[in-house]
């Protein structure tokens, strides 16, 4: 049960304006988060950033530790102590490919 549970957290099906409404953050600041390396979103074969329920934990995280003042370097070094779920070389080239997606403007 605790490995449909795991699996459950880690699928990646949220909407960003979705997880903009559920956690009162912009979806420019969640792009943000996303660009300075604190966050991953899968992508859609069209672009479209998808979250999981961790990467939700994840954002209400940094938003705590936003409005508490702490910088997102600091926040980065946090999340890496924890733990965080991308190395930098799947990270790297999963922005990589999220810079592919994005539209000028």
């Amino acid at each position: 049960m605790k490995e449909n549970y795991q699996s459950f957290r880690d699928k990646k099906i949220i909407s960003i304006g979705n997880v903009s409404e559920l956690l009162g953050l912009s979806i420019r600041q969640i792009r943000y988060y996303e660009e300075r390396g604190l966050i991953l979103p899968a992508r859609s074969t069209k672009g479209t950033r998808k979250f999981s329920l961790k990467d939700i934990e994840i954002l209400s995280l940094i938003a705590e530790c936003v409005e508490e003042g702490v910088q997102t370097v600091e926040i980065k070094a946090l999340l890496k102590k924890r733990g965080l779920p991308y190395s930098s070389q799947k990270y790297k080239g999963a922005l990589d490919n999220a810079k592919k997606h994005q539209t000028p403007g």
